[in-house]
């Protein structure tokens, strides 16, 4: 099997358009997939973890995913590049779901489609369905239960992306029946991994920000997921072994049973 990088850039991407163990997974829909799309893509909708994280839950839901990479003909035998808009709140949630769904090489395109240089494909592409399938990789979401027991685990960082307004528990989300922070998390802005939208500063940059070693374990969190997608699409680029935690402060904070810290 080829290797591939959890994440690429356009240059990487279009000197390997054409190669036959490659499939482009565009996450924007199929109606904006038609109207303008990279060369050799799919539509591909896998859509965003839930704020939860019981395991019924996690199972169905990697199931659900499983199907829907096999009625768009992916097998897990390809090395899947996925892109969006250009932000990564699209595709980092969606490359988590399929490793989900147990396909073993997803990458996310950095600065999605607005970063190709070359023309789009305009129009429908037909799709073919598999039969094969994936056996689920349950761990690629990381559960509350999960952060719970690891959350002061020696190697590794429990990065919350939240506004130090969230983190201290002065302000928040009124929905939230709790304000804080989950104990053993290092607090930094989302915005500080980030040169522009979507584009992560350099990896020593962002190295130095986190405070962790290249190649360390780290889960992101933030209120409901999205701030923390883009900081595992920055954290990934620079080398982390990074996972988002999808229920974030939302999910946490309705477990009475589960600790906080202000």
């Amino acid at each position: 099997m080829s290797e591939l990088p959890p994440v690429v850039d356009a240059a990487w991407l279009r000197g390997q358009l054409g190669e036959p163990d490659l499939v482009i997974g565009d996450v924007r829909g199929p109606n904006a997939h038609t109207r303008g799309h990279i060369p050799g893509s799919r539509p591909l909708v896998l859509g965003s973890p839930p704020p939860m994280s019981d395991p019924d839950v996690i199972e169905a839901l990697a199931k659900e995913i499983g199907l829907r990479l096999r009625r768009h003909g992916v097998t897990g035998e390809e090395r899947l590049v996925l892109y969006d808009r250009g932000d990564g709140v699209g595709a980092m949630p969606s490359a988590q779901l399929a490793e989900l769904a147990g396909h073993p090489r997803v990458a996310v395109l950095l600065g999605g489609i607005a970063t190709w240089p070359g023309e789009l494909e305009v129009g429908q592409v037909e799709l073919e369905p598999v039969k094969v399938q994936l056996e689920p990789r349950l761990d690629a979401l990381p559960t509350r239960d999960e952060v719970e027991r690891r959350r002061v685990e020696e190697g590794l960082t429990l990065l919350d992306v939240r506004s130090e307004e969230e983190f201290s528990g002065r302000g928040g989300y009124p929905c939230d029946p709790r304000q804080g922070h989950i104990p053993g998390a290092r607090r930094m802005d989302e915005a500080a991994l980030f040169a522009a939208p979507g584009l992560p500063k350099t990896a020593d940059e962002v190295r130095a920000a986190v405070g962790a070693p290249g190649g360390a374990e780290v889960i992101a969190y933030c209120h409901s997921g999205s701030r923390s997608a883009r900081a595992t699409l920055a954290l990934r680029a620079a080398g982390y072994r990074a996972r988002n935690y999808p229920g974030s402060w939302h999910e946490w904070s309705r477990h009475p049973e589960l600790p906080v810290e202000r």
